[in-house]
């Protein structure tokens, strides 16, 4: 591979890669704890969307609860939206041949 279509192919990538960045920042996941009891929603540029809280789940005696669900749904979500992100970049790293997982500074 000459070094002229090499340099092409990593500007064609960086411009993928941000255009890609910018649908990921509206592309949204959602997960829920406690069997549904919290639902937390986030783009996949790992912004925090909604928290949906059942009013079932709001006990003033067990606020303790309530704090779990919510972090196991935020956390939840957030990795959901990482794996999200991950999946859809390597597609972009995959077509260029570069290995999988591979952490690229733009």
């Amino acid at each position: 591979m000459n070094m002229m279509k090499m340099m092409k192919q990593a500007a064609d990538l960086q411009k993928n890669m941000k255009k890609k960045q910018k649908e990921l920042g509206k592309m949204e996941v959602e997960f829920s704890a406690g069997g549904g009891m919290v639902t937390a929603v986030a783009t996949c540029d790992l912004k925090i969307k909604s928290i949906k809280i059942n009013p079932d789940a709001v006990d003033p005696n067990d606020v303790d609860m309530l704090e779990d669900l919510v972090l196991a749904a935020v956390d939840g979500v957030l990795s959901k939206a990482q794996d999200t992100m991950g999946k859809e970049m390597s597609k972009l790293t995959g077509e260029m041949g570069l290995p999988a997982g591979i952490d690229l500074p733009f």
